[in-house]
């Protein structure tokens, strides 16, 4: 059995939105990442992993994205406590608000960060600088 989670690669003015995730997270605390979270349980449902992108966007940041997303890519993992994840991104547009820390158990820290920063950064684990270049791949073909 997975758990699935969902992440946002926020796109405004050339730059991403990334988090430094709260030392209190059991898996990754500390670290750099894009914004999501685990898609809940709803029983027949449709658009439930852009909902659930829209809304961890609202908890954590306090930001709107824009409903339309694009699915990146998806990859796996294995937490701390040994939960299998799926873990699917999306390419997302800001519509409104000014990110902060909204959700302090989630989030210590909110930067807006371009492409090259983010390869560049040191601490930024190799899944988030992954999913960064496919991100910054897939919206030069879109042109955002």
């Amino acid at each position: 059995m997975f758990i699935v989670n969902v992440e946002a690669a926020v796109l405004k003015d050339g730059k991403w939105l990334i988090v430094k995730r709260s030392a209190k997270e059991e898996h990754a605390g500390g670290m750099l990442a894009l914004v999501g979270g685990k898609v809940d349980i709803e029983g027949f449902s449709s658009d439930i992993l852009e909902r659930t992108i829209v809304r961890e966007v609202a908890e954590e940041v306090g930001i709107q994205i824009k409903k339309y997303t694009q699915y990146i890519h998806s990859t796996t993992f294995v937490t701390e406590l040994g939960e299998n994840v799926v873990d699917i991104v999306f390419l997302c547009q800001h519509e409104a608000g000014e990110a902060f820390a909204k959700s302090p158990d989630e989030v210590d820290e909110v930067m807006w960060l371009t492409t090259e920063e983010i390869l560049n950064e040191e601490t930024a684990p190799d899944y988030l600088k992954e999913s960064i270049k496919r991100a910054d791949q897939l919206r030069r073909t879109r042109s955002c």
